[in-house]
């Protein structure tokens, strides 16, 4: 009998329309490490909230046989990268078969399924090309989640996106929408444009999400290459650069989405103006909506804060959070050996390691780094803890040089195995959640939202989502950004001084002296983050918004 693909749940009349989620990664839960960081805690929030509002969507991906990669440790405590096999008894072989061509070749393609009731999703299909039928290389499309050769990364989307359509041709069902979720799956639109030759008419069809200004993540790839790939399909070079509108030998991946896309949305309103301004000498930039990215409520947030919230039991809503502390300090002891307290003020800097964040930040000026750290009248800690991408060197030499120096400070450590799991723990361990991305580059940056929903206070630069939601020193504090034009010495030079300001003469003083201002405001990012910033707003502003009258 063949695989049949059934909904657990009757949908809601205003979400029948059937769309198809494809993205690259998907953070679903700890147990499934098919995920690096932003992109894929967003796409999860979204599946668990297509689930909550029993929305007619299907997610595709791939699954990844070594996952992103196991971030652990070196003899000297230096980071080191692990590309270990990932085994999942909980995925449902669908046994459906098809052949992609890649570079020419058919490569054999199935798809394994995570049934919805697992981890209460939106049913989820991830496809893989480890079959026997292949030979090692064409194996290696679905090994590694980025890897690190281009022709492998051009291969892994026509994986995700030939694959993922012909897969739904295979189910006999046939989306409304083709939501493409980051251009990775930019082959898609042109396996469809193949079947009708229609630009206008797929337009109404496809629609696309850009996560990142960053130019690492929004690529230009030589369209030799992409030819070469069987990137294109078999549409002629020509007809490409006619309906791509393409100048010149690069193909820009983000640009031809948007494009081609009746309709694309930023992640939020500054990420929206960003994007604008990097195109606004290009057409179609005039369908860029902003959507802000949310994380599902439900999955996140602390329930026994939020009830002695809801109870107004201040004292129960201090204990809760020190137990939420000695849970994330027992993961500190563990893996570094030192013993915090609860009672001190906790810094965290956790996400992605990547060079616009600036994890290293708070080290800009270490004399006044020093003096912040062994003030014995106003004790903090401060953990790190992120995942570089496995190739990025700069960035983990930013690691190491953090892990070196954590040697010397016993209130300072930083983590390895930054996923959900460990993303949870610090969320509600944190007093504050330090987010200092150079301006204009921070997409959206959801990693304040969850910890809000934790009892967090967001320390952050006024950028990404967070314009949307603080009102300084009343749910958060804002960093004032140095102006964007400047050479990256000199933001690092005025952000650095500018944060250790903030830290010395507001933030820590708060904390000590006045505790009943500073529960204060926990409680208010407890309350204004919800339900702005949850997922089950962005899952019905995309139905509203992007897949409506296209």
């Amino acid at each position: 009998m063949s695989f049949q693909l059934q909904h657990p749940y009757e949908f809601a009349p205003k979400f029948s329309k059937r769309v198809a989620y494809f993205c690259m990664e998907f953070g679903i839960h700890q147990p499934l490490k098919i995920y690096s960081g932003g992109l894929g805690f967003l796409a999860g929030s979204h599946m668990r909230s297509a689930w909550e509002l029993k929305q007619n969507m299907v997610g595709i991906g791939i699954l990844w046989k070594f996952g992103y990669y196991d971030q652990i440790r070196k003899s000297d405590q230096s980071m080191d990268v692990l590309f270990q096999e990932k085994v999942y008894g909980f995925l449902v072989e669908t046994n459906i078969k098809f052949t992609v061509k890649i570079s020419g070749h058919d490569v054999w393609v199935t798809a394994w399924y995570l049934p919805p009731e697992i981890f209460k999703t939106a049913p989820i299909f991830l496809l893989s090309a480890d079959l026997p039928e292949n030979d090692y290389l064409s194996k290696t499309n679905s090994h590694k989640l980025y890897d690190a050769n281009p022709e492998t990364q051009v291969a892994a989307s026509i994986l995700l996106g030939v694959g993922g359509a012909k897969l739904l041709e295979k189910l006999n069902w046939i989306p409304d929408i083709y939501h493409l979720n980051e251009s990775h799956a930019l082959p898609l639109y042109f396996y469809l444009y193949s079947q009708v030759r229609d630009t206008e008419a797929l337009k109404k069809k496809v629609v696309f999400t850009n996560h990142t200004p960053e130019a690492a993540g929004n690529k230009k790839t030589h369209l030799a290459l992409l030819e070469k790939m069987s990137f294109l399909g078999d549409i002629p070079l020509a007809e490409i650069k006619a309906i791509a509108k393409v100048e010149g030998d690069m193909l820009d991946h983000t640009l031809t989405a948007i494009k081609l896309s009746g309709r694309s949305n930023a992640v939020s309103k500054a990420h929206c103006k960003t994007l604008q301004a990097m195109w606004s000498d290009h057409e179609n930039i005039k369908n860029i909506i902003a959507i802000t990215n949310a994380q599902d409520f439900s999955y996140w947030h602390n329930d026994e804060l939020y009830s002695a919230l809801a109870k107004k039991d201040d004292g129960a809503l201090r204990r809760v959070k020190q137990k939420a502390k000695c849970e994330l300090f027992e993961v500190i002891a563990d893996q570094c050996g030192e013993i915090y307290n609860e009672h001190v003020l906790t810094i965290v800097f956790a996400k992605r390691f990547a060079g616009y964040k600036r994890a290293d930040l708070l080290l800009y000026d270490m004399e006044r780094f020093h003096r912040l750290v062994t003030n014995k009248e106003r004790p903090v800690q401060i953990i790190w803890a992120g995942k570089p991408y496995p190739m990025d060197y700069a960035a983990i030499s930013v690691f190491d040089r953090i892990a070196n120096l954590c040697k010397t400070y016993s209130n300072c450590a930083i983590l390895v195995g930054y996923e959900l799991k460990l993303s949870r723990l610090l969320k509600g361990g944190a007093d504050v959640w330090l987010n200092v991305p150079r301006i204009t580059r921070e997409a959206s940056g959801t990693s304040g939202m969850s910890a809000a929903m934790n009892g967090a206070v967001n320390l952050s630069i006024h950028d990404g989502w967070f314009p949307e939601f603080v009102r300084d020193k009343s749910n958060g504090f804002v960093i004032s950004p140095c102006e964007p034009s400047l050479p990256e010495h000199l933001q690092d030079e005025k952000d650095a001084a500018s944060l250790y300001e903030l830290l010395e003469n507001e933030v820590i003083p708060m904390y000590y002296d006045y505790p009943e201002h500073w529960l204060a405001i926990i409680k208010n990012g407890m309350k204004d983050i919800v339900p702005g910033f949850g997922s089950n707003r962005l899952a019905a502003e995309y139905y509203e918004k992007l897949y409506s009258n296209l």
